[in-house]
């Protein structure tokens, strides 16, 4: 007996192809997270070039 893939239990290196739902929910969630890392790391280096300028400003 088979058992139904899920977008919970499905994993990318399974021998079976995705359904197009999902493939869809997945790559909706890789899009979520890179949109999500993408604001974390602006947010860190216009932080870090705040900080850095504010450190030359002082030593001037």
């Amino acid at each position: 007996m088979k058992k139904e893939q899920t977008i919970d239990t499905y994993r990318l290196t399974s021998m079976e192809e995705p359904t197009e739902e999902m493939l869809s929910q997945l790559m909706k969630e890789a899009a979520e997270d890179a949109k999500r890392r993408n604001k974390e790391a602006t947010a860190r280096f216009f932080g870090q070039l705040k900080q850095d300028a504010q450190n030359i400003s002082l030593a001037w």
